[in-house]
């Protein structure tokens, strides 16, 4: 794990605390390119009521319009917690090079945990993964948001 990666989940960690700021699932995301972020995102389902407003997604939107393509060659997206099918998905879709995410999530992640969507040899897209980076600050917050509703 690179300073570079810290720096950049901390970032998606920060962005995560908005999310639970504004009452949503505690989940952040930042998209890099060439060493600049060309996208954020927090969840934004429940604000948005929009089934699809993960934080990848948001990111990956807004990085899309960044640069000006759907394929967003070269990019690699910062997550606090491990992917699930639609956000793995649109990882695929949008040809990102490099995921770095924090926590596994043992109930939905398709990265490793319940699913390997990004590793099925049926895809013509291949990634670099980089799981764990500052997993249990990632993992606190999900905790204590859970924790807080119970």
């Amino acid at each position: 794990m690179s300073e570079l990666d810290q720096q950049y989940m901390q970032e998606a960690i920060e962005e995560a605390r908005a999310a639970e700021r504004a009452g949503e699932v505690p989940v952040g995301a930042v998209l890099t390119l060439d060493g600049q972020v060309i996208g954020r995102g927090s969840n934004r389902t429940l604000r948005d009521t929009d089934p699809t407003a993960h934080a990848e997604i948001v990111a990956i939107r807004a990085g899309a319009r960044a640069v000006g393509n759907y394929r967003i060659l070269g990019a690699t997206l910062y997550v606090t917690i491990e992917p699930c099918a639609m956000c793995a998905g649109a990882v695929i879709q949008a040809r990102i090079a490099r995921l770095v995410y924090g926590a596994d999530d043992p109930k939905g992640g398709a990265v490793r945990s319940c699913f390997e969507i990004l590793n099925d040899p049926r895809l013509n897209h291949r990634l670099e993964v980089e799981a764990g980076v500052m997993a249990e600050e990632a993992a606190s917050l999900l905790q204590s948001f859970f924790a807080s509703r119970r």
